[in-house]
């Protein structure tokens, strides 16, 4: 008889459960301190709970990222700025830099990589090639800062995306935003819709529903 532990050794089983990257923790050793540093960069502030034990977690999210980052007290015993190579993809390596030193963030130069890997090296290390990489290769420039803590972020251009990736799942996400769509039409109605009652139908006055609440 099959088991699930016998399955994790089987080559050909696929997980069916989605599993989404949703949040991420990184130790910081002052949480005011970061949670300036990151509402300065224009990160929208979801959640800053403290509780009577101690515990505190605060949640931020960068723009247009379906990941978050968390970080408080009695949260990781990692060591405060020992996480590093968190990836924050752009569009526009140049413009995203730009927005940041704007907000009072010390990043470094675009560059590319002569040698494989050297966007994690410190800043200053050999294999660093001052500019965006030629044509603007996608997935080859870079840029890096540091939390205040020294928590570090690589920001990497990406204008094209590998084959398979990224497209597919923007058309199911689309398309799933369509159905979602049509029921609440069929449904409870779009905001400030007139939609036809039972009370219409019996000759009575139309209501107008309710606006359904957005949340951003």
């Amino acid at each position: 008889m099959s088991t699930d532990n016998d399955r994790s050794h089987d080559a050909t089983f696929v997980a069916r459960v989605g599993m989404k990257l949703e949040a991420i923790v990184i130790p910081v050793s002052g949480v005011d301190r970061a949670k300036k540093f990151y509402n300065n960069m224009g990160w929208r502030l979801d959640a800053d709970f403290a509780f009577d034990n101690g515990f505190r977690v605060v949640q931020f999210t960068p723009r247009d990222s379906g990941c978050s980052v968390q970080f408080g007290t009695n949260i990781t015993s990692a060591v405060p700025g020992s996480v590093h190579g968190l990836y924050l993809i752009v569009s526009d390596i140049a413009a995203a830099r730009r927005d940041l030193v704007a907000c009072g963030v010390n990043v470094s130069q675009v560059f590319h990589s002569e040698t494989p890997g050297a966007q994690f090296q410190p800043d200053g290390a050999n294999g660093r090639v001052s500019g965006p990489a030629p044509d603007h290769a996608s997935y080859s420039s870079f840029a890096t800062f540091n939390d205040p803590d020294g928590n570090g972020w690589l920001l990497q251009e990406i204008t094209t995306r590998l084959p398979g990736r990224g497209r597919s799942s923007c058309r199911r996400r689309r398309s799933a935003m369509a159905s979602t769509k049509r029921r609440l039409r069929n449904t409870i109605g779009l905001p400030g819709t007139l939609r036809t009652s039972s009370r219409e139908r019996m000759g009575g006055r139309p209501t107008r529903q309710p606006k359904m609440p957005r949340y951003k």
